[in-house]
């Protein structure tokens, strides 16, 4: 399992898929830490278990027992916090914003890796599930810390693309299943 069995994986009428995947993981610019992060906290994000099959065994080569948990952190806290600031963003009625939120989100605070890392993978969570308040506090946060625009594209780019595959291959899977 790994990235060259998922891009194999790639249907012919998805070629832009497949390119994509080998160059925004394969020809990455980021540190291995921070693409890896970013890997597995996307892949767990687009909820399909053959490209988190395919990904999750080089992204803990990849990473340090500290980052592979932190990531996986990442995708799960991301997974609560994109829904409800999603949900309070897109209700008409603005007092839903000035309401204390009461859920416990610690490990933003100490994830056990560099700060920058994980807001990094945060953001990249949060463009696959379309949180645009999420997105807006992540970026802040990383620009703030002297991230370049550069860098945080490069985590929605591969955001993009693994959700892109998942949604792919997804969908072959579910028509092969009904063809049978």
């Amino acid at each position: 399992m790994s990235l060259d069995s998922l891009k194999s994986a790639v249907p012919d009428f998805a070629k832009d898929l497949k390119l994509n995947l080998g160059s925004v993981i394969g020809n990455s610019g980021l540190p291995q830490q921070q693409l890896w992060g970013t890997v597995l906290a996307c892949a767990i994000a687009a909820r399909s278990p053959r490209v988190l099959r395919e990904l999750e065994p080089e992204a803990k080569e990849n990473l340090s027992a500290e980052a592979y948990t932190a990531a996986k952190s990442a995708a799960a806290i991301m997974a609560m916090n994109n829904v409800f600031y999603r949900t309070r963003h897109l209700l008409s009625d603005p007092e839903y914003g000035t309401l204390r939120a009461g859920l416990r989100m610690n490990v933003i605070g100490n994830p056990g890796v560099e700060k920058v890392d994980f807001e990094l993978w945060s953001l990249a969570v949060s463009a696959i599930n379309g949180c645009g308040q999420c997105l807006d506090s992540h970026e802040q946060v990383l620009r703030k810390a002297g991230v370049d625009r550069e860098t945080v594209q490069e985590a929605f780019k591969i955001a993009s693309v693994i959700q892109a595959v998942a949604v792919t291959l997804d969908a072959e899977a579910a028509l092969a299943t009904a063809a049978e």
